[in-house]
C-alpha cells in the first residue's frame, strides 16, 4: 500500500488514520512531538483492525525522518481555538509552530502531496507552499470539503432526504466570510433555492458558517474532530486512488477568479498529481462580492507573515 503521513496525533490526526486505514487504501504513519504519543495511538488503532477488518498497518513515531517516502503528508499540528477565539487568532502562533515542519517535508519527502489543517486554513497553506518552494499542484488546504459536508448534513436535516442525494459549495475561506452559494446547493440535482424559502436558507448559511463555533461552545476545551478527520481521508483517498475527484479544498490560485498567489477555497479536481485542474464557476455580481470579501481578509492575513 501507499503511505501517508499524519503530522500531530491529537483528536484530528488520530481519527483520520483511523478513517484512512478502514477503507484500506495507504497505510499511515502518525507522528508526534509529544513521546509516546503517536506510537501509543497506532497500537490502539491497531488492536481495532480485527474488528473493524482492515489490513492497512497504522504505525507511530516521535521522529519526524519517518515521514520519508509517503505519497501524501497531512499537516494537523497546531494550537486549537478556545471560545470566542477566530481562526484568524491562531495565525501567528501556529505559522511559528508549522514553520520548522516545512523544512523537515522538504527534507525527508519533497515529493508529497501536501495536505494542511492548521488554522488558519487558507493563510497557512499559502505559507506552507512559499516558505517551502513547493509545488502549487501539491499544497492543499482542507478549505470547503469540511463546510460542504457540513451544509449537506444540514440540508439532509431540513429537508429529511438523505444526504447521499445532497450536493453542495462552499468557495472563499474557512472562516466566517466563506461564500455559500444556494443554487449550487442541490437535492438530487434541485438547486435548494427550489426546495426551501430565503429565511430557511439563510439559517442554513448561518450555521455552516458557524458550525464549528457552535461544536467548540459545547466542547470547550476541544475542537471539532471527526468531521475535519473525515474531510481529511476524503481528500487523501481522491489523490492515493487518483480517482479525479471534484472538491471544494484551498489552493494557490494562479489568475483564476481574478486572484493571483492567494490559497482559497475553490472547486478543483483532485487525482494523483493532487490539484489537477481549477474548476471556474460562473458568480454573480452578489456572489463575486462576498468571494472578493473572503479573499481581502485572506490576502490581509497572509500580509502579515514572514517568510
Amino acid at each position: 500500500m501507499k503511505k501517508v503521513s499524519i503530522i500531530g496525533a491529537g483528536n484530528v490526526g488520530a481519527n483520520a488514520a483511523f478513517y484512512i486505514g478502514e477503507k484500506n487504501f495507504a497505510d499511515v504513519m502518525m507522528i508526534d512531538s509529544v513521546e509516546g504519543r503517536a506510537k501509543g495511538k497506532a497500537l490502539d488503532l491497531m488492536e481495532a483492525a480485527p474488528a473493524r477488518v482492515y489490513e492497512a498497518k497504522i504505525d507511530g513515531s516521535d521522529n519526524i525522518e519517518d515521514i520519508a517516502g509517503s505519497e501524501v503528508v497531512v499537516i494537523t499540528a497546531g494550537h486549537v481555538r478556545k471560545p470566542h477565539m477566530s481562526r484568524l487568532d491562531l495565525l501567528e502562533s501556529n505559522a511559528k509552530l508549522i514553520d520548522p515542519i516545512i523544512g523537515q517535508i522538504k527534507k525527508y519527502t519533497p515529493d508529497a502531496i501536501i495536505i494542511n489543517i492548521t488554522e488558519p486554513v487558507d493563510a497557512l497553506t499559502w505559507y506552507i507552499l512559499k516558505k517551502g518552494s513547493f509545488d502549487p499542484k501539491k499544497v492543499i488546504g482542507m478549505t470547503g470539503v469540511l463546510d460542504t459536508t457540513r451544509l449537506r448534513e444540514f440540508i439532509s436535516k431540513e429537508l429529511q432526504v438523505s444526504t447521499a442525494n445532497t450536493t453542495a459549495i462552499v468557495i472563499g475561506g474557512h472562516h466566517d466570510y466563506m461564500v455559500i452559494i444556494p443554487r449550487y446547493a442541490t437535492v438530487e440535482g434541485i438547486p435548494i433555492t427550489q426546495l426551501l424559502p430565503k429565511e430557511k436558507i439563510d439559517a442554513l448559511i448561518k450555521r455552516t458558517r458557524e458550525a464549528g463555533s457552535e461544536i467548540l461552545s459545547y466542547l470547550k476545551t476541544a475542537t471539532a474532530h471527526y468531521a475535519p478527520a473525515a474531510a481529511i481521508a476524503e481528500i487523501v483517498e481522491a489523490i492515493v486512488k487518483d480517482s479525479k475527484r471534484v472538491l471544494c479544498v484551498s489552493t494557490c490560485l494562479l489568475d483564476e477568479y481574478d486572484i493571483k498567489d492567494l490559497c482559497l477555497g475553490v472547486p478543483v479536481i483532485i487525482g494523483a498529481k493532487g490539484v489537477e485542474k481549477v474548476i471556474k464557476l460562473l458568480l454573480t455580481l452578489e456572489e463575486k462580492q462576498q468571494f472578493d470579501e473572503s479573499v481581502a481578509v485572506i490576502r490581509s492575513a497572509v500580509e502579515t507573515l514572514e517568510l
